[in-house]
C-alpha cells in the first residue's frame, strides 16, 4: 500500500498511540514518526524500542510540519493539544484521535481547528487496561472494529484517508455519527467500567481476602478496574449525559434481579438469568 501520511506527530505515546505508530510502520504507510508527551522516560522509551524516531517535550517542536496529528491523550486535553500543536502543522494537516467519548471531542476540537485543516474523529475498540509505550504491540487493532465519526470540518479526502489507515492497520471500520457512538459506548464499555470501579471499592477492605481467594469470575469481572484514573475520569465525564441513562437503565435491572433475591423467588431468578443467557448468547456468536 502506498504511503498515507509523510509525517504523523503522535500526542500520547502509549498503548494506542504507540501501537498505531508500530502498526503503521510495520505496514510501511507512514514516514517520519514524532511523539509528544508529558513524560519523558516513557517518550525516551518509546524511541529506544523503535515506536517512533524522536520526541519533543514541546508541542509545538513535535508537530513541525506533520501532516497527520494522532491524538491518543485524555479526551478533555485533546482540544488543548490541537491549540498548542495547529500552528505547526502543514496548513492541510488531518487531525484525529483514538477517544472513547466523540460528541463532546468533535465539539471541541473543531471550535479550535484552522480553516484548511479536517479533524476526522475516531475510536479504535482495542486496548486493554494496560498503559505506556511498554504496552504497545503492533498487532493490537488486527480484526477489531474502528469507529469512525465525521463532522462539519471532516473534509471526504481526510475521511478516506483515516479509513485507509485503519484498514490498512487490519481493522473493520464503521461510520457513524457521533451522538449513535457515545450512546453505543456508553452501554458497552463506559457502564462496564464504572461497574468494576465500583465493586472494586466495595471490596477495598476486604483486599487481603480477595487477593488470596478470588477467582478467575472475579478476576475477569475486575480487570479493567486497573484502566488508568484520568483516562476515565474524563471519559465519563465527557460522556455523563449518555452514561447516566445507561445506569438508568442498568439500576432498574439490578433492582429487578435484587427483589428476587431479597424475596427469595426461584421462579423470578430463574426467569432473569434465563434472560440474560440469551442476551448473551446473541453476542457470543
Amino acid at each position: 500500500m502506498p504511503r498515507l501520511f509523510d509525517k504523523i506527530t503522535i500526542a500520547g505515546v502509549g498503548l494506542i498511540g504507540g501501537s498505531l505508530a508500530l502498526a503503521a510502520r510495520a505496514k510501511g504507510i507512514v514516514g517520519e514518526v514524532v511523539g509528544f508527551g508529558r513524560t519523558e522516560p516513557n517518550l525516551r522509551l518509546a524511541r529506544e524500542r523503535g515506536i517512533i524516531d524522536a520526541y519533543s517535550l514541546d508541542a509545538r517542536q513535535a508537530a513541525s510540519g506533520a501532516d497527520l496529528l494522532f491524538l491518543s491523550v485524555p479526551v478533555g486535553s485533546m482540544a488543548s493539544v490541537v491549540s498548542s500543536c495547529a500552528p505547526a502543522l502543514r496548513a492541510d494537516a488531518i487531525i484525529s484521535d483514538a477517544g472513547s467519548v466523540k460528541a463532546a471531542v468533535v465539539r471541541e476540537v473543531e471550535g479550535v481547528l484552522p480553516e484548511k485543516m479536517s479533524f476526522v474523529g475516531a475510536h479504535p475498540i482495542a486496548g486493554g487496561e494496560q498503559a505506556g509505550a511498554a504496552a504497545a504491540r503492533a498487532d493490537l487493532f488486527a480484526g477489531s472494529p474502528c469507529i469512525i465519526t465525521p463532522g462539519a470540518k471532516s473534509a471526504s479526502t481526510a475521511v478516506r484517508k483515516i479509513r485507509d489507515l485503519w484498514e490498512a492497520l487490519g481493522m473493520k471500520v464503521v461510520e457513524m455519527d457521533a451522538d449513535s457512538h457515545d450512546a453505543l459506548l456508553a452501554r458497552v464499555s463506559h457502564l462496564p467500567h464504572v461497574l468494576a470501579f465500583a465493586l472494586m471499592d466495595a471490596v477495598r477492605g476486604r483486599s487481603e481476602a480477595v487477593a488470596k481467594l478470588a477467582g478467575a469470575s472475579f478476576r475477569d469481572l475486575t480487570r479493567i478496574a486497573a484502566s488508568p484514573t484520568e483516562v476515565w475520569s474524563d471519559i465519563f465525564v465527557a460522556n455523563r449525559s449518555e452514561l447516566n441513562v445507561a445506569l438508568d437503565e442498568f439500576s432498574v435491572a439490578f433492582e429487578e434481579l435484587r427483589g428476587a433475591i431479597a424475596s427469595g423467588d426461584h421462579a423470578a431468578l430463574r426467569s432473569l438469568i434465563e434472560r440474560a443467557r440469551q442476551a448473551h448468547a446473541k453476542i457470543s456468536r
